[in-house]
Formats: C-alpha cells, sequence, structure tokens
C-alpha cells in the first residue's frame, strides 16, 4: 500500500493559538481553576487532554463562579455571552480565531451601514451564533442553496453575504451563486471568508484525491472543516472515511484494490494522531509513506491581548511567547516506516 499525506494538514494557525492560550492561561494562572466556554477547538482528543490538566469545559457562563478564568474558545461569541461574563466579574481571555474576528467585525461594520446580511452557514454551529449575536436584527442564516428562494429580505438593494470560514468552497460556492441569481445587487465581503487554512486543505484534498483508492480524515465529527474535507473527497470520486484516530480503522474499508490512500486532517487534529495512524497502516499493510507539499503555511497569530495583560501583572514577558505554524515534518521513526523510503515532493 502507498501512502500519501496531504501537506497541508492539521492544526491551522488560529487553532494553534486557541490551544497555547489554554496551555498558557494553565500556567500563568496556575493553582486556580480554569474554564472554558464552549470546547476550545472542535477535536475530542484536544478537549479531554485539557481535561486531564484540570480544565472544565463549560456551555453555561452561569455555571462559572464568579470572579473565576474563562476562556472563550476559538469559534467566538455573541456580545451577549461577551456581556454576561463582564456581569459576572469573570476574568476572560479571548481565544477567537483572528479570522472569525474579521467575519465578526463584516457584520457589525455592514449592519451598521444599514446592510441586510445574509450569512452562509450551519445554523447551529458556534461560530455562526457567535457571529449572528453581532446583528441577530439584521442577519439571515442561509444553510443551504434552497433556502434563498424562501428569503423574505427587506431591500435586495441593501444585502450583502459572510461565510462561515470553516465551510466547504465547493458549497459555499453553490449557495452564494444561489443568492447572486436571486440577488443579483448583493455585496460580496471585501475579502474571501472562508479561512486561508480551510481553502487550502481542501485544495490539497481535491488536487490529490482523484489518484487514490481512499482517503482517510483525521477529525472529530463535530469539526466541519474535518467533515467538508470528506465531502470534497467524495465529490472528486474518491471514498473518504472520518476518524478520531487509528483505534476506528476498518479493515472494511480496505477492499481489494485499495492500493493507494490519501491521509490528510481537519484543522483542530493533531499531527501526533496523524503519525499513530500511519503507523497503524503501516504495520498492518507495509505501507510506504510519500509526503505531496501542495501550499506552503508560515501563518503566525499573536497570543490575545487580555492574555499579555494578565502575563505581565504576574512578570511574564510576552514576547517570549510566540504562536508559530510550520508543516509537519516527515520523521521515519515518528511515523513508523524507519526501514521504508519517505519522499517529499511537489504535486
Amino acid at each position: 500500500m502507498r501512502l500519501i499525506l496531504a501537506n497541508p494538514r492539521g492544526f491551522c494557525a488560529g487553532v494553534r493559538m486557541a490551544i497555547d492560550v489554554v496551555d498558557q492561561v494553565l500556567d500563568v494562572f496556575e493553582g486556580e481553576p480554569v474554564f472554558v466556554y464552549h470546547e476550545i477547538v472542535h477535536n475530542r482528543h484536544v478537549v479531554d487532554r485539557f481535561r486531564g490538566r484540570g480544565v472544565t469545559f463549560v456551555e453555561d457562563l452561569g455555571s462559572v463562579p464568579e470572579g473565576s478564568v474563562v476562556v472563550f474558545s476559538a469559534h467566538g461569541i455573541s456580545p451577549a455571552v461577551r456581556g454576561e461574563a463582564r456581569d459576572r466579574g469573570l476574568r476572560t481571555i479571548d481565544a477567537t480565531c483572528p479570522l472569525v474576528t474579521k467575519v465578526h467585525s463584516e457584520a457589525i461594520r455592514y449592519a451598521r451601514q444599514g446592510y441586510q446580511i445574509l450569512l452562509v452557514g450551519h445554523r447551529d454551529h458556534q461560530e455562526v451564533i457567535g457571529t449572528r449575536g453581532e446583528a441577530p436584527e439584521r442577519t439571515l442564516v442561509v444553510e443551504s442553496a434552497d433556502d434563498v428562494e424562501s428569503l423574505v429580505v427587506e431591500d435586495p438593494g441593501k444585502l450583502v453575504y459572510l461565510t462561515q470560514t470553516t465551510l466547504s468552497t465547493d458549497d459555499a460556492g453553490v449557495i452564494v451563486e444561489a443568492i447572486k441569481r436571486r440577488f443579483p445587487g448583493v455585496k460580496a465581503p471585501p475579502s474571501e471568508d472562508i479561512c486561508y487554512a480551510t481553502t487550502n486543505r481542501q485544495a490539497a484534498v481535491r488536487q490529490i484525491a482523484p489518484e487514490c483508492d481512499l482517503v482517510l480524515v483525521v477529525g472529530s465529527k463535530n469539526s466541519s472543516n474535518s467533515v467538508r474535507l470528506t465531502e470534497i473527497s467524495q465529490n472528486v470520486g474518491t471514498r473518504a472515511k472520518l476518524l478520531d484516530d487509528a483505534s476506528a480503522l476498518d479493515d472494511a474499508w480496505f477492499t481489494e484494490g485499495t492500493e493507494t490512500v490519501l491521509v490528510t486532517a481537519g484543522a483542530s487534529a493533531p499531527e501526533d494522531l496523524v503519525a499513530a495512524l500511519c503507523r497503524e497502516l503501516v504495520d498492518r499493510f507495509g505501507a510506504t509513506i510519500e509526503q505531496r507539499d501542495v501550499y506552503p503555511e508560515d501563518v503566525e497569530f499573536g497570543l490575545p491581548l487580555t492574555l499579555k495583560k494578565a502575563m505581565v501583572e504576574r512578570g511574564i514577558d510576552p514576547r517570549d511567547r510566540r504562536v508559530m505554524v510550520e508543516a509537519p515534518v516527515i520523521s521515519a521513526e515518528l511515523y513508523g516506516a524507519t526501514d521504508l523510503t519517505i519522499s517529499a515532493r511537489k504535486a
């Protein structure tokens, strides 16, 4: 069997920043209880590892004792949640991805200018809930192209569409085209809302999957961008399976003729889970491993100002704490291919 590792895969800058924020908060507020509002990122292993270090995840700020430290997840929150935290005297650290914050800012700006906002995304996703909360009276959530026909808008000449950052570019494109057909004068956001990492990971799968017999996506079922990777693969005609880790592997997936397998990971999936999956496939099938570099990524996000302030108060220099996303480095030992050839080449 031949394994192709898609690059980029796994952690994006926003996820790495959010995880690093919780790591730093545990150090800065050592000995104090630490709460996180919603899962810090949508990955079961990441959340469970933080639970093991004493972090409490909550969906209701009412369960957080007054004056406690609470971290807001990477998905963003509504002004109502922020106000509730302030009223309860909570010490808040905001780990919202800057690319999500960008969409929030767009919603605020367009609402103030009198636009009605068509927010393309999944209604129950935390990111959409938070963005819609910026201008609830001015925002309509659009989940599918079918939704467009039933939209009732105030003024077709005062419409703008925004999108959830983790959508499938394929699906979002279909919905946006439906919006444009019905409302030709709709305004587009000043720049693409779907984040660079989502776009790059999807593009890598779209490019490589056609030469494969099976695509394995490491990620949790509640991770929107991970689910979208399986859909992208299926859109180009290749079977795809989403799995949390190597323990979910099913021999039934490897039917006769499954010779080339693409392995990738959602933006919230740790690389050690990818490596463990590769080791399992090497052990079971004697697989060879090749990394396929499609898009280089070197995006860096700084720590939030609230965390920097807390560090300074405790004599820690925030300049010593940087968050950098680097391409995963192939290691024969880590990936279980000590006696096999591992190559990396441009797609």
